[in-house]
């Protein structure tokens, strides 16, 4: 006997599922299989797990709502479950400038079950160029800048690519038009670049790109300045455009305290507001010396050997030690957190989908002598590092999956 209700509490009932129920209820009966396919459902999903504001289909590469959240889905499987020997290795030689290497593309899953990614990176201090990661080749190169591009961030959402160079002047690039999209002059250079996609649109730093695309609709960005001492390392807190945490140590025992500030974004008689919230690490662990945050309230820190994981109260959740080596290098995003030890190797771990906990993945062996331990990024599909083997030589260094499926 099939069950028949009205469409309005049907759908009302459907919106308080996760995706697993609402494939098991599209099996029940063509009703319910229409209302737990619509697309009001399934952008919803996909809003509160990749954040995709104001991202069309066409954009995102797929038809409905439901095949992007399924393919977006089964590739971050791919890369949970991959082992060592899925990876292909590729190095790309060039005058690359260590630490400003992106991911441009959103490296969605293409329909043959290939995913690709598209790295943009600063070549020579005067040029953006972008490279095809699979390929091992580059696809596009900027004119050469009048100086140096001193800060590189992406939006691989929109794929856009934003610089700073020395002159304090910001510009925003598509990455395949010979000139920048826009141009917008600083009163000052920045320490920290950062491009994050928000319900109210794309914001960088503290402009908003509408700021710098149409300035005459918007010509004073909303900004904040925060004063604090001794801040050792600063992180922005991935999904939240409206988070930052501090990293300071003190003393001759290099006391170490975590900061967090939750900035108000719209304005106020007294300016722009900052709440804070702080805890100090225990005097027995070690001073760490990379951290990264996750959008699930937790902050991840290095101590020598160990990997700790703490929610904002400085309740310590994790300790991890999985490979006897001193860990050089984080990296933290929504989906990963990826290790980068003194002997060059990483450990590759990734959240788990509804707790603040790590689960590890696997360890990719470093198959030559690194010299500089570099910077880590990592999408879906591969991990790259930007490697300087001295003055004028520089490579990058990735893992590819062989297979997204």
């Amino acid at each position: 006997m099939e069950i028949h209700l009205p469409d309005v509490p049907v759908m009302e009932i459907f919106s308080y599922l996760d995706a697993f129920s609402l494939l098991q209820a599209a099996q029940v009966n063509k009703s319910w299989n229409l209302a737990a396919t619509s697309d009001s459902l399934w952008r919803k999903l996909c809003k509160k797990r990749w954040l995709c504001y104001d991202l069309s289909l066409d954009t995102l590469g797929a038809q409905t709502w439901k095949e992007y959240f399924l393919r977006k889905t089964r590739q971050e499987h791919s890369m949970s479950r991959a082992k060592p020997e899925d990876f292909i290795y590729k190095e790309m030689s060039g005058d690359f400038v260590e630490g400003t290497a992106y991911y441009l593309s959103g490296s969605g899953l293409t329909y043959n079950g290939q995913g690709k990614s598209i790295v943009c990176v600063v070549t020579s201090m005067t040029r953006l160029t972008t490279w095809d990661i699979r390929e091992g080749a580059m696809t596009w190169v900027s004119p050469i800048q009048p100086t140096c591009i001193m800060r590189l961030a992406t939006l691989p959402e929109l794929r856009l690519a934003i610089t700073v160079d020395m002159e304090a002047t910001i510009k925003v690039w598509n990455c395949y038009d010979k000139d920048a999209l826009a141009t917008n002059s600083m009163f000052a250079s920045c320490q920290i670049l950062k491009a994050v996609l928000t319900k109210d649109g794309p914001i960088v730093l503290v402009y908003l790109m509408k700021s710098l695309l149409r300035p005459s609709e918007y010509p004073t960005p909303v900004c904040t300045t925060i004063n604090y001492t001794l801040s050792f390392k600063a992180f922005w807190t991935p999904r939240r455009e409206d988070r930052i945490t501090l990293l300071s140590q003190r003393g001759p025992r290099q006391v170490s305290k975590f900061v967090t500030f939750d900035i108000e974004l719209e304005r106020t008689e007294d300016g722009i507001d900052a709440k804070v919230a702080s805890f100090t690490l225990p005097s027995d662990v070690k001073a760490p010396e990379w951290m990264g945050v996750s959008d699930k309230d937790v902050i991840v820190c290095s101590s020598g050997t160990s990997l700790l994981v703490y929610n904002m109260k400085g309740f310590q959740l994790q300790r991890l030690q999985d490979y006897p080596a001193e860990i050089m290098r984080l990296l933290v995003d929504p989906l990963h957190v990826i290790v980068t030890y003194i002997d060059g190797s990483l450990e590759v771990y990734m959240w788990e989908e509804s707790s603040p906990y790590l689960k590890k993945c696997y360890h990719l062996q470093n198959p030559r002598h690194m010299g500089m331990l570099p910077k880590t990024l990592c999408d879906n599909v591969s991990i790259i590092r930007v490697v300087t083997k001295g003055p004028n030589c520089c490579f990058l260094m990735a893992y590819v999956l062989k297979v997204c499926s």
